[in-house]
């Protein structure tokens, strides 16, 4: 255990949050999402694990520690749902409201199409999928900066 680390982020993830740069990219996803054979093309080449945790807890987690690239609004993707793409689902709204907070403001997320989002996330650093099991629980961040104290 760390001070003022939340729990949820085990070793195998604080390292890649860390590792990333500026504009790199990571997923969030839900347990149907094909976490392995996406991440096998990632940066980091295999599939990274918050087990048990919702993908909003997972959000909460990861962005208590990732600065969003916040000149690049909106810096989040969601997987869109198939024939109704401005269709936010519950899991969807639980993540937006995790974003808000973290950023301490409204930032709302832009959609991305099914089979788009897969071919952006093998692009990505790393997959990190979550014990979610709702359907369209998948996200797409993108790291930003932190300013150098004044």
């Amino acid at each position: 255990m760390l001070k003022n680390i939340d729990p949820a982020l085990n070793a195998d993830v604080l390292h890649a949050l860390r590792a990333m740069g500026h504009g790199d990219t990571l997923v969030i996803s839900d347990t149907n999402f094909p976490s392995d054979s996406v991440a096998r093309h990632t940066t980091v080449g295999k599939v990274l694990h918050i087990d048990n945790v919702s993908a909003a807890r997972a959000m909460k987690a990861i962005l208590s520690v990732l600065p969003l690239d916040t000149p690049l609004q909106p810096s989040v993707g969601r997987m869109e749902v198939m024939g109704a793409p401005d269709q936010l689902e519950p899991v969807q709204a639980e993540v937006q409201k995790e974003i808000d907070a973290a950023e301490g403001k409204p930032a709302p997320m832009y959609g991305i199409e099914r089979f788009a989002f897969y071919e952006k996330a093998k692009q990505a650093y790393c997959v990190i999928t979550t014990g979610e099991t709702r359907f369209y629980g998948c996200f797409l961040l993108t790291k930003g900066v932190i300013p150098p104290a004044a």
